[in-house]
């Protein structure tokens, strides 16, 4: 058995957030001793393992709690995670596309800021009605 620093430390995951998980039911309360200290099997830091893997490539709580609980069946359905994946990754391609769209207006905005002029061009342009309508969704 292991305290929460050592979960920690063999997890990946900061103390303050394997209590936030706990709280959350993200995964469940360990025991504690006798003191009252929090101790963790080496399946339970696996578990916190698990969640930072999951939270490192992006997933919501949400989608970790549906991994963690098919995780727990038998005949659990790799179809079900395939297809949370695949929405997960739709999701990153519309960010991407966003933040390159994002990219290319402030690059374009901020060349016309290098003539060291008193009036800024971006500023001006950021003033104008109409801008920035093609950055929404």
């Amino acid at each position: 058995m292991f305290t929460i620093g050592k979960a920690s430390e063999q997890s990946g995951v900061n103390i303050e957030t394997i209590r936030y998980y706990e709280r959350e039911g993200i995964v469940p309360k360990p025991g504690r001793s006798a003191g009252g200290r929090r101790l963790y099997s080496s399946a339970e830091i696996a578990k916190l393992r698990f969640v930072r893997r999951c939270r490192d490539l992006g997933f919501p709580i949400s989608i970790i709690q549906a991994f963690l609980s098919l995780t727990a069946q038998k005949g659990r359905s790799c179809s079900e995670v395939k297809t949370m994946a695949e929405n997960h990754l739709g999701e990153i391609n519309t960010k991407i596309e966003n933040l390159t769209r994002l990219r290319e207006a402030l690059l374009c905005l901020s060349k016309n800021c290098d003539d060291g002029t008193a009036t800024c061009p971006m500023l001006d342009a950021l003033m104008k009605d109409g801008f920035g309508d093609g950055l929404r969704e």
